[in-house]
């Protein structure tokens, strides 16, 4: 049976967040072969960042972002490669060095006000004979509406695919719904969703935005990502399998890659402590979590706090130095409580 909706699979991209970008060739090699195998037709691999993350602001990654991406390649016998760029942190030098390592798929991801900010970007994965797709971040922030308008920048620009994308795990199913069934509406291109489990919605969101008409959706498996971590593949593709919803994925090699090849990368993942759900109820960026922990550590605050005061302040991607400035001010404030007392 035709699928209903195409998978991309993001485990070596948002799951590199999970483990500090710390991916190795084996592990890469031994990932892809397995989701491969298991017929995922689309494998995203980079830092977790987007290709040029790999920097004092986003951590270094343990490999070369492209020597992991041509090692997907060498690995991949049908799926396609794919790549996340940032404009501002990646350049479109790294798209054209991701395009010569072999990815197919570029992924250009903003911030889901900023849509303006891509057309560069996406003009040149058509030039290097790549899909384009638009990636509006944190798309919970603005009302649908507000969301139609960006997406129709994306599609203009040349954009085949615009994804709906829950950054912080922040969306009910009526959120998720609402926003797909705005953007399906109002664009001719492909519609997707990317969904993070803070909420542990992740499956439910996605299979509201799948009934509103959605063409592609991400998963993570295991649901190592960000955060709480993403909607686990192999768990949306049981899920579908069970409602007759083909995913054109073998659902018992999907929990084989799972368990075989992933679980054993961080065995906890999939667990939603309380800093985890934190993120999707304040609405903070789900990379945002290892570095506030670090800043919480290295000036005696609690994570917590830091967390709510970035949701406070609505921070987006690409404000991570807002987590010292935070923390910091957190510090002086307990201090000078202290000394009032």
């Amino acid at each position: 049976m035709t699928p209903r909706f195409r998978l991309t699979d993001s485990t070596l991209r948002d799951g590199s967040h999970a483990i500090a970008h710390q991916f190795t060739v084996e592990q890469v090699r031994r990932v892809v072969k397995a989701l491969d195998g298991a017929g995922v037709p689309v494998i995203e691999v980079s830092h977790g960042d987007g290709v040029g993350g790999s920097s004092f602001n986003y951590g270094f990654s343990h490999t070369d972002e492209m020597v992991l991406i041509r090692a997907a390649v060498e690995e991949a016998t049908q799926a396609k490669i794919a790549v996340l760029m940032v404009p501002g942190i990646g350049t479109k030098d790294d798209l054209r060095k991701a395009a010569e390592a072999g990815a197919r798929v570029a992924r250009i991801a903003v911030h889901c006000t900023e849509a303006d900010i891509s057309q560069q970007h996406i003009a040149l994965a058509h030039e290097l004979g790549m899909e384009s797709v638009g990636f509006l971040m944190m798309s919970h922030m603005i009302e649908p509406e507000a969301l139609v308008a960006q997406a129709r920048l994306l599609e203009s620009y040349g954009a085949g695919t615009v994804y709906v994308v829950d950054s912080a795990g922040a969306m009910t199913m009526d959120d998720a719904r609402r926003r797909v069934a705005a953007v399906k509406a109002a664009v001719s291109c492909q519609v997707g969703i990317h969904a993070h489990n803070n909420l542990s919605l992740a499956v439910a969101n996605s299979l509201a935005a799948l009934e509103e008409g959605v063409d592609q959706i991400d998963g993570c498996t295991t649901g190592l990502g960000a955060g709480a971590g993403n909607c686990p593949t192999e768990a949306l593709v049981a899920t579908c399998e069970k409602s007759g919803i083909p995913t054109g994925v073998d659902p018992l090699r999907i929990m084989d890659a799972a368990q075989d090849a992933v679980r054993q990368i961080r065995p906890d993942m999939g667990v939603i402590d309380r800093d985890g759900l934190l993120l999707g109820y304040a609405g903070v960026y789900g990379s945002f979590l290892l570095h506030a922990k670090r800043a919480a550590e290295r000036y005696g605050v609690d994570t917590k706090a830091i967390l709510l005061e970035l949701g406070e302040r609505k921070v987006v991607g690409g404000q991570e130095d807002m987590i010292i400035d935070v923390a910091v001010e957190l510090q002086r404030r307990a201090a000078a409580a202290q000394n009032a007392g």
